[in-house]
């Protein structure tokens, strides 16, 4: 029998993946090893076979359940339980947390801060409600927000930001998974 988690992640997938994709795959990989339970979690409208992502409200009602299914999986108390994900799946994950969905810590990978070329048009209306430790991971080059726009929406959260970037990487971040799983590895098993 192996010995009860005392940590856990629910990771997500941007719009265009699934639960298979490489960076949550690879981040899984980095955690397991350290103990930690990770669950990589697809979004219903995958699991219908659907394309287009449902609408926010379903996303994050699909995130409150994975990560009660998550915490019952493992018997740790949500505030034990880290959320996070690519792009859209990172956002939405966010957006539970804002509306009152405890957690232990947010990683944002490639968050989506605007549409690319559209930076009026900012998805940042609930950071000012994000209380719990937040890393976001991004690339340089990232049409979805460059980092000084980054820097400027997450400096209203209230809860302690950290940022890592991968030089060169644009908001795909491919053939970067090692650089990723890393950075999520190391800062969750130092918070």
């Amino acid at each position: 029998m192996t010995a009860r988690p005392e940590q856990a992640l629910l990771i997500t997938p941007g719009a265009g993946h699934d639960r298979d994709q490489s960076s949550l795959v690879a981040i899984e990989a980095a955690l397991v090893v350290h103990g930690y339970a990770v669950e990589r979690m697809d979004f219903p409208y995958r699991r219908a076979g659907r394309k287009a992502p449902d609408r926010a409200p379903v996303l994050i009602e699909a995130v409150r359940r994975g990560a009660a299914e998550l915490a019952a999986r493992t018997g740790l108390p949500p505030e034990r339980i880290a959320l996070g994900g690519r792009s859209m799946g990172g956002r939405m994950c966010s957006m539970a947390v804002a509306e009152g969905l405890p957690a232990r810590a947010l990683v944002l990978i490639a968050y989506p801060l605007h549409p690319p070329g559209k930076p009026e048009r900012a998805r940042t209306e609930h950071l000012p409600a994000l209380q719990v430790p937040c890393l976001f991971v991004s690339g340089t080059r990232d049409s979805f927000g460059t980092p000084a726009e980054l820097e400027a929406a997450t400096a209203t959260i209230p809860g302690p930001v950290t940022h890592v970037w991968i030089d060169g990487g644009d908001h795909g971040l491919r053939r970067r998974d090692a650089e990723v799983s890393e950075a999520v590895r190391a800062w969750l098993l130092a918070l």
